[in-house]
């Protein structure tokens, strides 16, 4: 079974300036569809591979999470998981004349609790969560100059 839900986006902005911003954990608080994420605990400004990240969130109760860069292919890709063992990727393709695709996915296939997620309903909230972050990117890089 494939576990994977993604949805895409195109933002009028390079890909480079685009993926320079999900790099950094302190930005996941502006552009986050679910409204989960609250502060950064601990890490470094800007991930590289390898780079362990804690996040404090909320959702019904706070917790924290601790987050490790698992794919990191600079202006590409970037993908981070936690002890659930889950991925958060971000994909950028460069379409030219400064346009990005930019695929937001939530890969769940060797989370131990993949059963429950799905029998809970997780993977199509994390759908709406993610096209609602990457509505937020578009309108970060699209918006008019104030």
């Amino acid at each position: 079974m494939n576990r994977v839900k993604s949805t895409e986006i195109t933002i009028h902005a390079p890909a480079a300036e685009i993926f320079d911003y999900l790099a950094r954990p302190a930005n996941h608080i502006t552009v986050d569809g679910s409204d989960t994420v609250r502060n950064v605990l601990v890490g470094p400004d800007r991930l590289y591979p390898g780079a362990k990240f804690r996040m404090k969130m909320f959702l019904v109760v706070p917790y924290t999470i601790t987050n490790t860069v698992v794919t990191f292919e600079e202006g590409r890709e970037i993908a981070w998981r936690h002890s659930g063992r889950h991925v958060w990727r971000y994909r950028l393709e460069d379409l030219g004349d400064s346009n990005t695709k930019v695929t937001e996915s939530f890969e769940w296939d060797k989370a131990p609790l993949r059963y429950i997620y799905e029998l809970t309903g997780v993977p199509n909230r994390n759908l709406t969560a993610m096209a609602k972050t990457l509505v937020n990117l578009k309108e970060r890089f699209e918006a008019p100059a104030a």
